[in-house]
């Protein structure tokens, strides 16, 4: 949920400029307009699940996972989260991690719920 304080039309215009970097290839333009965006918005989900998967996609693992957590703490029935964030720790070599990670992604594709996380 976003902070009622934020200036959300900037978030979003950060975040739709690290989209558009991304479709045009430039990973380390659109890592820097997501960084922006959860500056703007430390609560914003889409833009901590953006980053993580930018951030896997410049091999940088370690924070990539980090911002797949907190996606997943933001949004715990979020399919896609769990997703990414097991695609991380795979990459990462944190099989059992990721063998949870994806658990709970199947317990959300066939409708059930994960318990939600403490942060």
């Amino acid at each position: 949920m976003a902070d009622p304080s934020t200036d959300s039309s900037s978030r979003d215009a950060a975040f739709d400029l690290g989209n558009t970097h991304l479709a045009l290839g430039e990973l380390d333009k659109a890592e820097a307009a997501y960084r922006q965006a959860i500056t703007l918005d430390d609560g914003f989900f889409d833009g901590w699940q953006a980053l993580g998967m930018t951030l896997l996609k410049l091999e940088k693992v370690k924070e990539a996972i980090g911002c797949g957590i907190k996606a997943t703490l933001l949004e715990p029935d979020d399919l896609l989260a769990w997703t990414g964030l097991s695609q991380m720790y795979v990459r990462d070599g944190q099989i059992a991690e990721a063998e949870h990670a994806k658990g709970n992604a199947r317990i959300l594709s066939m409708g059930g719920k994960v318990t939600r996380l403490k942060s």
